[in-house]
């Protein structure tokens, strides 16, 4: 095997114990559908990349891209009366997904939702292996690919450095950050868990909603008036939109806050770029707010903005890979059921937010247009049973939203939904042209 994984990637083998960890992504082409053409499309690109072959090791955490043809099994189904729904019952079933656990294997499962004039083009892989960024430039790639471009990304780097430069180049922050541990523990104990009132199901359901070009602006110019950014004020949306589903629980003397966990991407502290290297390079942190009834979101914008600044100038999310590699030590004296609920009981949080601009990421894609439809659902994990991916594609946010059976109804993720995009409308009002 030629590659090691990273921490994090390490950490999603351990959580596919549970259930599976996979992401989806898909994109909407406006051209009819040609089955073989696209099929040659994603062969090729495959074959110029150096994707096909893919092994994995998973007991020694390496891997191997052997390389050779590509032979993709492309899924395409008819949209019929109702597209959207076809797209998301696929989506669903790509999160829910089983790849095999080891050995040489596909990691990538594609498809396509036929609608006449334009499709959508979707894979479903094993995240594992890459991060979103990386599915962006695979899938542009392929578009431009089936566009008739004959250009290809050059190979990027398919076994970049794991955790060993990070650590090097930043251990000035991680061993400073190392003050912060008290109060990110604190935090955590302040923190309401989120309930699981229908046992240990590990089914994944999603849904998703879009807020219009005109509330994204809105967005975007509110945190700029409030000197947040537009993740701080989308988080502090989102805090604001389970609050009411925390119920009674927050009145807990003890236990009062709503933990938000924020997917980071990190590629910059492993000295890589989207060009340079192919894979996944992600942290994680979490944070929380008391989200009193009646406090204006402007406030819990600015408030979660004073940590995040924080967060960042000290790189304290490293801290999360020092605690990802403790638990490669504790994992295996752990229970069946302790590994299903340490995260949940020493990290609570009620969501994860991920967010990708695809408008910005897209350019690459030798001249063909950035999409105006671009959808992502992620596999929650056992640390949060919901995870928010908001993408932005065409000027509009698309959000999806995975979400575990065992702890939120469809009832609530549509409540959820509803107060995000009310949410938009309202600062549309405040702070429209």
């Amino acid at each position: 095997m030629k590659g090691r994984l990273n921490i994090f990637q390490a950490t999603m083998l351990r959580w596919r114990e549970l259930h599976p960890y996979n992401a989806v992504h898909v994109v909407r082409v406006v051209a009819p559908l040609e089955t073989p053409r696209l099929t040659r499309a994603v062969d090729d690109v495959f074959a110029a990349r150096g994707l096909a072959g893919f092994e994995l090791d998973a007991r020694h955490r390496r891997y191997e891209y052997k390389g050779g043809t590509a032979k993709t099994a492309l899924e395409v189904l008819a949209g019929g009366q109702d597209p959207s729904e076809v797209l998301r019952a696929a989506m669903e079933r790509g999160i829910n997904l089983r790849f095999p656990p080891d050995g040489a294997t596909d990691p990538f499962h594609f498809f396509a939702v036929d609608a006449g004039t334009s499709f959508h083009f979707g894979v479903a892989y094993d995240h594992v292996v890459a991060g979103g960024d990386s599915i962006v430039g695979l899938l542009a790639d392929i578009v431009a690919r089936y566009a008739g471009r004959t250009a290809v990304a050059p190979p990027a780097s398919l076994y970049p450095g794991t955790g060993a430069p990070v650590f090097l180049r930043n251990a000035g922050y991680m061993l400073a950050g190392l003050a912060a541990v008290p109060s990110i523990m604190a935090s955590a104990r302040r923190s309401i868990r989120p309930r699981y009132p229908r046992g240990n199901d590990r089914q994944i359901a999603f849904a998703t909603v879009r807020i219009a070009a005109s509330g994204a602006a809105a967005i975007s110019r509110a945190a700029r008036a409030w000197g947040v950014t537009r993740a701080d004020l989308m988080m502090a949306l989102l805090m604001k939109a389970i609050a009411p589903i925390a119920g009674d629980a927050r009145h807990d003397e003890r236990r009062h806050e709503i933990g938000i966990a924020s997917i980071i991407n990190i590629r910059r502290e492993f000295g890589t770029s989207t060009d340079a290297s192919f894979g996944q390079f992600l942290s994680s942190f979490r944070y929380a707010h008391p989200v009193p009834r009646g406090v204006a979101l402007e406030q819990v914008a600015r408030d979660v903005h004073r940590e995040t600044s924080r967060v960042r100038r000290r790189k304290l999310y490293l801290q999360t890979l020092i605690a990802l590699a403790g638990m490669v030590l504790l994992w295996p004296r752990l229970t069946p059921s302790q590994r299903a609920n340490v995260d949940a009981k020493n990290y609570p949080a009620w969501a994860g937010y991920t967010p990708l601009d695809v408008d910005a990421l897209w350019p690459n894609a030798d001249g063909v247009a950035a999409p105006s439809e671009y959808l992502r659902a992620v596999s929650t994990g056992p640390a949060s049973p919901l995870i928010v991916a908001a993408t932005t594609a065409g000027g509009m946010l698309h959000i999806g939203l995975s979400y575990r059976i065992a702890a939120y109804t469809a009832e609530d993720i549509a409540r959820i939904a509803a107060a995000l995009t009310d949410g938009a409308r309202t600062l549309e009002t405040s702070f429209g042209p």
